[in-house]
């Protein structure tokens, strides 16, 4: 590849995964404080997918043409003036708020960024960031003490199988709402699973008799219904989607602003590192291929993190 020439995915206008596409863009230079990374992977997560819809126009508005994708992993290739954390060839992982780590190169700020474990490959991560910080923060929020009981819905997806894993490193006792499909993941991850649908309020009563201490929504304003219908305080009643709801309720809306630190992604990669939290890689495409990954993902049943192997 001509140096001088990077690929970026694209959208034009709000739409579905159609209006996506591959472009040739310039290799971004670095300003002070700033490193360039050739990206060898890059997560993609449902938030992009909301954005370029345009439902979440009114926050997080786009500008034409836009760009898309936070997390990255990859290798530092130049320095903007000031930079002394890094060295070109350095691998790394991080965030970029710049909607450009979909793409073969992004510029991110020097303190967005740690080194990559050599235990880590880069797919995992490439993953890290979004689902990591945000299953931190949920986690965060609810408190939860050794031995309560959390409940935690769409337990199996990209956020949720690192939210069961967390909660279990604190010592809480998880019940795991997802698909059966996914039941034996779960269980080997010391959670309790349970099926999603019909008698899931009774389930969830019949499994943990003493009541239910938190809650953790990952999927949609039924479960923090559901969480209030089971007597869990508001204020241990997080949701990572149900906006709307939880500020009726009164509920906890952290998100992976609230855990999105040097501190807190060096917390997490040396868990993964370790072997304590695993990332689930549910599939990995290439650039052109990114409407393919997000048909995956928004099928919304996939089972760990949907990668962009630039």
């Amino acid at each position: 590849m001509n140096t001088t020439q990077a690929r970026a995915v694209r959208f034009d206008r709000y739409g579905d995964r159609d209006v996506l596409y591959v472009a040739g863009v310039p290799v971004p230079e670095p300003s002070a404080g700033e490193v360039l990374v050739e990206v060898r992977a890059a997560g993609i997560n449902p938030g992009e997918a909301a954005i370029r819809s345009g439902a979440m126009r009114e926050l997080y508005p786009s500008a034409f043409p836009s760009g898309q994708g936070s997390d990255l992993a990859g290798v530092v290739t130049a320095l903007g003036e000031g930079v002394e954390d890094f060295v070109p060839g350095d691998e790394v992982l991080g965030y970029s708020w710049r909607r450009s780590s979909h793409a073969t190169h992004a510029v991110v700020p020097a303190d967005q960024l740690i080194r990559k474990p050599a235990a880590l490959s880069w797919e995992v991560a490439g993953a890290l960031y979004v689902v990591g910080c945000t299953a931190w923060a949920a986690v965060e929020a609810v408190a939860p003490r050794p031995g309560e009981v959390v409940a935690v819905s769409a337990a199996a997806g990209g956020v949720g199988s690192v939210v069961v894993q967390l909660l279990a490193v604190r010592g809480a006792r998880t019940l795991a709402i997802a698909s059966a499909a996914n039941a034996d993941w779960l269980t080997g991850h010391g959670a309790t699973p349970l099926p999603y649908g019909e008698g899931l309020e009774d389930a969830l009563r019949a499994a943990a008799p003493t009541g239910v201490d938190a809650f953790i929504d990952l999927f949609g304003p039924q479960y923090v219904q559901l969480a209030l219908d089971l007597g869990v305080p508001p204020h241990r009643i997080e949701t990572i989607i149900s906006f709307a709801k939880a500020q009726e309720a009164g509920a906890l809306t952290k998100g992976s602003a609230d855990a999105s630190s040097r501190e807190v992604l060096g917390e997490l990669t040396e868990l993964v590192a370790a072997g304590r939290v695993e990332i689930p890689i549910a599939a990995t495409y290439p650039l052109d291929r990114v409407q393919d990954a997000f048909a995956a993902l928004e099928q919304r049943h996939t089972h760990g993190k949907i990668v962009l192997v630039p």
